[in-house]
């Protein structure tokens, strides 16, 4: 296995590690707990924050250490929605169950496709889960047992705001223990190998597949939930939504935009881009050509996104800070 003795975590960083991520929630937490501090409209936000946070987080995990780009969120979304809508309706089971299911059929779906889609590597793999995402939208729309292109109605209650908030709450800190716990383990340094070099890592032992697989049943999973909180959010699916590419670009351009393999890229990028968003809510046409210049500029000058470009100026000014003090003391 490639890993060593210098790559395991200090105790210290490990503490930092885990601190650190546990904030995020803490702070969405903490908010909600002050009276009057979120009103109807800083609620709709923070849920959907939270949501995309934990969406950007398995992304991030499956793209940024493993090296898989896939555009094929959308087909794992639409799959959790639909699985937690029929959980709901025909079996009359609770919202934890049909999140729990939905988070499974996410995770199933990848352990299926993935003999097929991990024999293309690099932009081959990216087409293919593009294609799986289409084929599982159309898929659905010409089906009639799902609804076809109508959908299906949720058969039953539509939570509060409060229950709604809670629920994203709940996924938003499973997303940060599950990255935070995969990120601090020695699976992130197999992973990592694995994605500078696939075949290298295979001739020193690394079983490629499975440590592959893992991963993108892990990512696959943590979407699924996602999908079926916003079915329960939403009261209904319908393929044109669920199965949307929006889903599918909207997670990569905040991975990208916040950093892509870094640790905290995609909280960075979600805020970025849901405040963007926001901000030009009266002008859709313009937020769309906002946002893809934004993304043309980070790929070209910042490739490692907001988090990188942050790192590198605050590397650069303790450097200049530590030589100018060795100047004077000279």
């Amino acid at each position: 296995m490639p890993t060593s003795k210098a790559a395991v975590p200090s105790n210290d960083n490990l503490l930092v590690g885990w601190i650190a991520p546990a904030l995020i929630p803490a702070v969405f937490a903490l908010a909600f707990l002050v009276p009057g501090l979120l009103g109807r409209y800083e609620t709709e936000i923070a849920f959907r924050l939270m949501l995309y946070i934990a969406l950007a987080e398995a992304w991030n995990l499956l793209a940024g250490y493993g090296g898989l780009v896939s555009l094929g969120s959308a087909a794992f979304v639409g799959a959790g929605a639909y699985v937690f809508t029929g959980v709901l309706n025909y079996l009359g089971l609770p919202p934890a169950v049909g999140l729990a299911l939905g988070g499974l059929a996410g995770g199933v779906l990848a352990a299926m496709i993935s003999p097929a889609v991990f024999r293309m590597r690099g932009l081959y793999f990216t087409v293919g889960t593009l294609a799986l995402g289409e084929a599982l939208r159309l898929f659905m729309v010409n089906v009639p047992w799902f609804g076809g292109s109508r959908g299906l109605f949720l058969d039953a209650e539509f939570p509060s705001r409060e229950a709604l908030f809670l629920w994203a709450l709940g996924l938003l800190t499973l997303a940060q223990f599950v990255v935070t716990a995969y990120t601090r383990s020695r699976l992130s340094i197999i992973l990592r190998s694995v994605r500078d070099d696939e075949d290298a890592a295979a001739q020193l032992g690394v079983r490629v597949f499975q440590v592959k697989l893992l991963v993108f049943v892990v990512a696959s999973a943590l979407m699924g939930m996602g999908g079926g909180l916003q079915a329960y959010k939403l009261g209904a699916v319908e393929p044109y939504g669920m199965f949307g590419l929006p889903w599918s670009i909207d997670i990569l351009a905040m991975v990208v935009i916040g950093g892509l393999g870094r640790r905290y890229g995609a909280v960075v990028g979600a805020i970025f881009v849901i405040a963007l968003a926001e901000v030009l809510s009266d002008y859709p046409e313009i937020h769309i050509v906002v946002t893809g210049v934004v993304l043309v500029l980070v790929v070209r000058f910042a490739p490692y996104g907001i988090c990188g470009l942050a790192t590198d100026v605050w590397r650069s000014t303790r450097n200049a800070t530590a030589h100018r003090k060795q100047e004077t003391n000279a």
